[in-house]
């Protein structure tokens, strides 16, 4: 269970439910809630050199602080100088300054550089004596997630409280792992993590924490796959006539890649175990379609299959699809719908149906594992838009279903995923699973023409927005933050929103939407935005999966900077889905060359596999900070792109203990046995496995 996040000093319950907000209930749960960045201090510029960002200048109060009343803000302003220039400073709400900011003395002043009214403002800067300054070049300040009411401040703290008081037992790795990976104890890792005295101190306990991730992941997946491949198939279905009727009445031919693809299904669905297969898909190449064949095949042969999709809306949209595809092409197969958001009686009501089986597929979200769903004979899962189906879902849908208990263990299992991950590291990432691949794109697409820009082309961008509304298209704008943050420049959802509105008609319809607003208030944006209710969505990430609009044929993503290449690709998708020319936006603010020549492979293709493959090959180990280069598997730290080396590692090591010991049953083995039966019921959700 682990020590009360509430037994540190300082921390009540009103402050553990904050805690609780960020996933932290235990002090072991603080230990490894580890920064998501660091605030490096850097040396001090001349007031004549700083431009826009976070900067430090060492420079003499000229001036007695001025205080002046805006509304509930009392705003303080003095002036310093050095021998390059001057520089304004203000602060809000700290009236004392006016005091203690005496003119003629000399501080360093740290804080974010505006332009206002054509001149460089610092805002709310820190202050530090030359001395104190001095000792913190270079430094590493973590920074961390937070929620409302809890700041960076006041989790720095308990995290060294923590450190004082407490040492993980977690030195579960067998020694001959340690020795040859050369990794230290994870104890004396922890505090490196958390406040590393420079960045080589980082880098190396990154690495280690890294490989950990990995190694205990991996290690499962190995586990996972023997009991796999020990699933006898209970469920064993022939290629009936239905499906090939089916398949040469639609209005289109299925590509090279989709039947290689089928035909892989078939084979499993007859073979001797339960099948366990992933399907990886660029966007738009055709994975909805596979599904839909081996549901219908499924419920050919009496038995029912479940659609598992991330959100409310994709599972609407799809039931729409394949119950108006069924309907136009006679196929006499009952679809339903069970999601969250439906009434009582409309649950009671899909309950009965799945239960008496008057249901044969069920498309729905995490609800059609809920602990009043029964199926009569489930035989098929399929999880689409990287939502893995694993042991605790497998868990949940056991009894629920199978007339004896061997079935209920041996439901086939079927993964679609979008993210094109390269196969060497696919195979370790999915190793209890199958892989396909359908790499080839039917050939009425028309293809996304993209753009790499920098901020000047903001307005031009507005124009071009404005000119494919007035055809009736719809845009998608994607922003890095949520919010406005002090210590991060970049752009955010909420802020760019109103930008917007000003630079737009004011006939336009935006919203923003985020991973913090509440499930209901997704749910009616994405619809509102499906149905054309909505023309410009400006959002994170969380629209990387979860909607079809087809009517959207612009995504604009702001500081494109700060997203891996995969992720990009996968945002690039939302657009480039209906019979429109689409279009993509790529705005960077970095002039770093290594990030233009990043970005520019975006450019020249919409392969996502190639891409996937030149971000394996461009990026290094050392970047580590602001990019998030899949939403594939979050991992606490690691990233399977970024990471790719140490994921190869891991797996090295996990295949070296499995050959020599494959049930852990060595006394060595031993606390490493012990701690991957939690992980397997526990930490695997997580990662949505």
């Amino acid at each position: 269970m682990g020590t009360p996040i509430s037994s540190l000093k300082g921390i009540g319950t009103k402050t553990a439910k904050l805690y609780a907000k960020i996933g932290v209930e235990t002090v072991e749960d603080l230990l490894t809630y580890y920064p998501r960045n660091y605030d490096i201090f850097k040396e001090p510029v001349k007031i004549g050199m700083v431009s826009e960002g976070i900067a430090a200048v060492e420079g003499m109060v000229i001036r007695t602080p001025e205080k002046k009343e805006s509304g509930n803000l009392q705003i303080v302003t003095t002036m310093i100088r050095d021998e390059s220039g001057v520089l304004v400073l203000t602060w809000y709400n700290m009236p004392f300054l006016v005091k203690t900011l005496l003119p003629g003395s000399r501080y360093v002043f740290r804080g974010r550089i505006r332009k206002k009214n054509g001149r460089l403002v610092m805002e709310h800067p820190n202050m530090f004596t030359l001395g104190q300054y001095e000792t913190l070049i270079q430094v590493m300040q973590p920074i961390y997630g937070l929620t409302s009411g809890l700041s960076n401040h006041a989790v720095i703290k308990a995290v060294k409280q923590a450190l004082e008081g407490k040492r993980m037992e977690k030195e579960y790795l067998p020694e001959v792992v340690r020795k040859t990976y050369q990794l230290d104890s994870f104890s004396s890792v922890l505090e490196q993590i958390h406040f590393p005295k420079d960045m080589e101190t980082y880098k190396n306990a990154r690495r280690q924490v890294v490989f950990e991730e990995f190694f205990t992941f991996v290690l499962a997946l190995r586990m996972l796959k023997e009991e796999n491949i020990r699933t006898k198939n209970h469920f064993v279905m022939k290629p009936v006539a239905e499906t090939e009727d089916f398949i040469a009445a639609l209005p289109y031919c299925l590509t090279n890649a989709q039947r290689k693809v089928w035909q892989e299904i078939q084979k499993d669905l007859q073979g001797s175990q339960a099948m366990n297969r992933l399907v990886q898909g660029d966007v738009g190449s055709g994975k909805t379609i596979i599904a839909v064949l081996a549901l219908l095949e499924t419920a050919c042969h009496g038995y029912q299959g479940a659609l598992m999709v991330p959100t409310e809306v994709l599972a609407k949209q799809h039931y729409q699809s394949m119950t108006e595809l069924f309907s136009k092409y006679g196929v006499k197969k009952r679809v339903i719908l069970l999601i969250g958001s439906m009434t009582a009686k409309e649950k009671k009501t899909a309950y009965e149906e799945i239960a008496s089986h008057q249901a044969d597929i069920i498309i729905g979200t995490h609800a059609l594992i809920q602990e009043k769903v029964v199926y009569d004979r489930l035989a098929l899962v399929i999880t689409d838009e990287q939502h893995r189906f694993g042991v605790r879902q497998r868990e949940e849908l056991a009894g629920k279903g199978g007339k004896t208990k061997e079935e209920m263990a041996a439901v086939h299992v079927l993964v679609m995923s979008a993210t094109p991950i390269p196969r060497t590291l696919a195979i370790i990432l999915y190793g209890d699973l199958d892989i396909s691949v359908i790499d080839e794109l039917p050939a009425n697409r028309l293809p996304i023409k993209n753009c790499v820009v920098d901020t000047s082309y903001r307005q031009k961008a507005y124009r071009f927005i404005e000119k494919e509304m007035e055809k009736g298209r719809q845009i998608y704008v994607i922003c890095p933050m949520i919010e406005e943050n002090e210590q991060i420049e970049a752009e955010n959802v909420i802020g760019y929103a109103q930008v917007l509105q000003k630079n737009l008609s004011s006939d336009v319809r935006i919203a923003y939407l985020h991973g913090r607003m509440k499930a209901k208030e997704k749910n009616t944006i994405m619809e509102q935005f499906a149905a054309n209710q909505i023309q410009v969505l400006v959002a994170t990430t969380v629209v990387e999966v979860g909607v079809n609009v087809p009517n959207a044929s612009v995504i604009m993503v702001e500081n494109a900077e700060r997203f891996g290449l995969a992720q990009l690709h996968q945002l690039r998708g939302r657009v480039g889905r209906g019979i429109h020319q689409s279009y993509c936006i790529f705005v960077s603010a970095s002039k770093n060359k290594d990030t233009q020549k990043r970005l520019e492979i975006l450019n020249q293709s919409n392969d996502g596999f190639f891409i996937a493959g030149e971000d394996l090959k461009l990026r290094g180990p050392g970047d580590f900070f602001g990019v998030r280069q899949s939403g594939v598997m979050e991992f606490k730290m690691g990233d399977i792109f970024t990471d790719a080396k140490i994921l190869k590692e891991a797996a090295e090591a996990a295949g070296m203990i499995l050959e020599e010991d494959p049930f852990l049953e060595s006394g060595e083995n031993g606390k490493l046995r012990e701690y991957m039966e939690g992980y397997v019921t526990e930490q695997l959700v997580r990662i949505n496995l």
